[in-house]
């Protein structure tokens, strides 16, 4: 009998091309997966349950060994820096980390505000840069920061840039590309490396046959 795996996986656009991934990569998950409102989902057949859980909360489960694998933005790994393997990039969800403001506005001489829902990587971004800041931790709406003045610029994730242009914002530095990340409990990595290793390999060949 196979072990059976947990898998966190976070809500919206990852999770939809996430299971496309999984499909592609011969795991029989059916049609109504896709629309279930369960946060706790069985497919028995394959042995594997799901955790419907926030982005940002996946690689708490899998640290705490409550999922042994899950999938992540690179984003929330850095941000959240969990005690977690991280074991493939599937290559999904790409858009990149940038620090954008209104045009031809120069930021304060002295410490300069910057509103992010990642404080974690906009104060190692800045402090690698020797530039001291003032980090205002926001979760949601950034791009309202700089145009109420409640800071010069912005940490945020862009993908298109649409809405950056929709509210005047412009992009000033490209801080780091981000994808969907494959990560592992590292006790599950010992304890269950047969069924790992084995989905590890069936969707590195569908992300290797996407490129």
């Amino acid at each position: 009998m196979k072990e059976c795996l947990t898998v966190a996986m976070p809500k919206g656009r990852i999770f939809e091309e996430a299971v496309v991934l999984l499909r592609e990569a011969g795991y029989d998950l059916p049609p109504e997966f896709d629309e279930s409102r369960k946060l706790i989902v069985d497919i028995d057949n394959e042995n594997m349950r799901f955790i419907l859980a926030k982005p940002t909360d996946v690689p708490t489960y899998v640290e705490y060994g409550v999922a042994d694998i899950g999938i992540a933005g690179k984003d929330t790994m850095l941000e959240e820096d969990r005690d977690v393997y991280e074991v493939l990039d599937l290559k999904i969800s790409p858009c990149h980390m940038a620090v954008a403001g209104l045009p031809n506005k120069e930021m304060s001489s002295v410490a300069p505000k910057i509103a992010t829902k990642y404080p974690s990587i906009a104060s190692s971004y800045f402090r690698a840069k020797g530039e001291q800041v003032e980090i205002i931790k926001l979760n949601g709406s950034i791009e309202l920061a700089p145009l109420i003045g409640l800071a010069d610029r912005i940490v945020d994730i862009v993908s298109t840039g649409r809405t950056l242009k929709e509210n005047g914002l412009v992009e000033y530095e490209h801080i780091v590309d981000v994808t969907s990340r494959l990560i592992v409990n590292p006790v599950s990595f010992r304890m269950k490396a047969k069924t790992i290793d084995m989905l590890v390999e069936r969707l590195s060949k569908v992300v290797e046959g996407n490129e």
